[in-house]
């Protein structure tokens, strides 16, 4: 059976609270600065209030956050807010209000705030436990120390919501199968997993169902043999556990405007080089050597999802296709396949792939499936889960560093997992014009590794 949210309208609450709080704001500015407040006055004071408390995550108040945050995050809103305020005087020295006024004003707004805040969290937390309502169905994998002690959690705070539906604690890698099968005839909302209880074809898998449905994944560290890096910790009581964060990349406006890009690159390179170059080159593969214009293969994508990406073919179709990587010396290129190789004008057809939405055109490079095991073994899985969280690209960070082609040493892959990482963490519209600029340069000085 396909599965169905359970969430029901708990996605209202935060918006919600989010009205209710912009109301209060409004009926106090009334109250107190009724000879002052006019349309800028208002729009000044709630873009303020949202700015703030987007800056510091104030609305970001999960079932398992501690009173002690909230009231930590009530004190920061409240500085923030009372900074923004007096900057606002300090500049319309003409209008302004008495600073007691003023200190009552924003006192009042940050107590009727916080009584709110308390009632709602505190009444949620009665009507889980008295009503079961407002739950979250859980699946865990695993059977780590961290894991039993996040089951313990979820079985002693029952306020929090957490019912636990299912619990693969044996062997994973036999039950895993029982596992998605449980998840598909279950309306499962979060599974928890101990990533160093589980391969990474394994984790593929859940990765893959959880993404498909729409089921939130968190990872289960072991907190003896794992640095904490890259994603984001939560901690429930003292137990932490990790999540994918959201980076740059996962935001959804980052994602139209990169999205947009895409689309625009795409559609230039494919009417504007591939139109005229794909009759061309078809002529010149075929009398070079026999077989396809394209050679088509599987490659992973977002999640570890696998998608069919495109190259001019630039290899005999009659070499092994058991080796990793093209070497420097490999007599399966072709002549005309070694000048599209060195020219990276053989990824060209992947711009399709781009336009389908399966690439973009800056991003980690995807790797072959069979390949991607190899390699997750020589990697900190928690870095090697990050880096498939975001679109695979024709060109990436990684690439115009020099870390490309053919894998010799374990440090030509962990070094290029280290600037994918990089990227995602740090992107921007100008970072990647940046690479695609570099890329360009490249693609006329030639690397080393392009062969």
């Amino acid at each position: 059976m396909p599965h169905v949210s359970t969430k029901g309208y708990s996605f209202l609450i935060r918006p919600l609270i989010i009205s209710f709080d912009l109301g209060v704001i409004v009926l106090c500015t009334l109250f107190y600065t009724s000879d002052l407040s006019n349309a800028f006055f208002y729009t000044y004071v709630l873009l303020g209030w949202l700015i703030a408390s987007v800056l510091i995550k104030f609305y970001n108040v999960y079932r398992f956050t501690s009173g002690v945050q909230i009231f930590g995050l009530i004190v920061k809103q409240g500085i923030l807010f009372t900074f923004t305020l007096f900057s606002l005087f300090g500049v319309l020295s003409s209008r302004s209000m008495a600073t007691p006024l003023l200190l009552s004003y924003i006192s009042s707004i940050m107590l009727i705030v916080s009584i709110a805040k308390f009632l709602v969290y505190y009444a949620l937390k009665k009507y889980r436990l008295k009503f079961g309502g407002n739950n979250r169905r859980v699946l865990i994998f695993g059977n780590s120390k961290q894991t039993k002690d996040l089951i313990y959690f979820f079985n002693s705070k029952k306020n929090l919501g957490y019912q636990i539906k299912g619990i693969f604690s044996d062997d994973i890698e036999n039950n895993l199968a029982e596992g998605i099968n449980f998840l598909s005839n279950n309306n499962i909302d979060e599974v928890y997993c101990a990533l160093y209880e589980t391969s990474n074809p394994q984790i593929n898998e859940i990765v893959n169902y959880c993404d498909t449905y729409g089921i939130v994944l968190k990872f289960i560290p072991n907190v003896q043999k794992v640095p904490v890096t890259n994603l984001r910790t939560d901690y429930y009581d003292y137990i932490p556990v990790f999540s994918v964060p959201e980076m740059p990349l996962h935001g959804s406006i980052n994602i139209l405007v990169k999205r947009a890009l895409d689309i625009i690159f795409s559609i230039i390179v494919i009417f504007g080089i591939l139109s005229w170059l794909v009759p061309l080159l078809y002529i010149i593969i075929k009398l070079d050597s026999k077989g396809p214009l394209f050679y088509v293969h599987k490659r992973n994508g977002v999640n570890y999802g696998e998608f069919s990406c495109y190259k001019f073919r630039s290899l005999s179709i009659s070499g092994s296709e058991d080796r990793l990587h093209v070497s420097e010396e490999d007599e399966r290129v072709t002549r005309i396949g070694r000048f599209l190789r060195r020219t990276s004008m053989d990824e060209l057809p992947q711009f399709v792939n781009v336009l389908k939405g399966e690439m973009s055109v800056v991003g980690p490079r995807p790797h072959i499936p069979r390949y991607t095991n190899s390699y997750a073994k020589k990697i900190d899985k928690y870095q090697f889960v990050f880096r498939h969280s975001v679109k695979p690209g024709i060109t990436g960070l990684a690439q115009v560093k020099g870390f490309r082609g053919e894998i010799k040493l374990d440090d030509d892959i962990i070094n290029r997992i280290k600037y994918d990482v990089f990227y995602i963490e740090n992107w921007s519209v100008f970072l990647d014009i940046q690479i695609i600029f570099d890329t360009i340069i490249l693609l006329f000085k030639g690397q080393k590794k392009a062969y």
